[in-house]
């Protein structure tokens, strides 16, 4: 149980979840570690199922528990897009300067107080032997009208806290944890963790 893999090869993520799993003296280790895995599909029309088909997925293949997430970004203007599709808003060949640059050409022309938005993370851990536990998170915000910030990554330059008065990618990653979704999912996540294991060792 000191060793779980994350369901990522997101190197930004991986970075995240080890700042947040240190307290519980966890060994983290991304997909880099097991590159026979390869790449997981996410066919689920949800974050939750994307989640789960990832974590049991990574877990029956290395037999170590498995922690995986699905995020993304919903924004009301755009009826909760582009959802479980962010990280490939923009085409096969997604990256995450295109897919911020299409997601401005969509709300343009849309005014300030209609360009809300909220990043969700559904997060699930998983055993080789189906016992999950699962958790949500969201961050309230809104879209500004340019790109600010060399921090985070994805969405983060475009995201802006309206308590913080800042767009994420401006943030510390302390800050940002703290506010995220995806923090705010892990804690949920964790605050499940001893039961999880009590389960685990039956």
């Amino acid at each position: 149980m000191k060793t779980v893999v994350l369901a990522t090869s997101n190197k930004g993520k991986v970075a995240e979840f080890n700042e947040l799993f240190k307290e519980f003296g966890l060994d983290i280790k991304g997909l880099d570690h097991y590159p026979e895995i390869g790449e997981i599909p996410e066919p689920g029309e949800t974050f939750l199922e994307n989640a789960i088909i990832k974590a049991q997925t990574v877990a029956n293949l290395t037999g170590l528990v498995a922690v995986a997430d699905d995020s993304g970004l919903e924004v009301d203007a755009l009826d909760g897009a582009p959802g479980v599709y962010s990280a490939r808003y923009s085409g096969e060949d997604a990256t995450p300067a295109k897919n911020n640059i299409k997601l401005l050409e969509e709300l343009d022309g849309v005014v300030e107080e209609k360009r809300t938005a909220r990043f969700v993370c559904v997060m699930v851990a998983a055993t080789p032997d189906n016992i999950r536990i699962q958790s949500r998170g969201e961050w309230d915000g809104r879209i500004a009208f340019e790109l600010s910030g060399d921090e985070g990554f994805g969405y983060d330059p475009l995201f802006f806290d309206p308590e913080l008065d800042c767009v994420a990618a401006k943030m510390t990653r302390e800050t940002k944890n703290a506010r995220s979704h995806r923090g705010k999912a892990l804690r949920a996540l964790m605050k499940q963790w001893a039961d999880f294991q009590k389960k685990i060792s039956k």
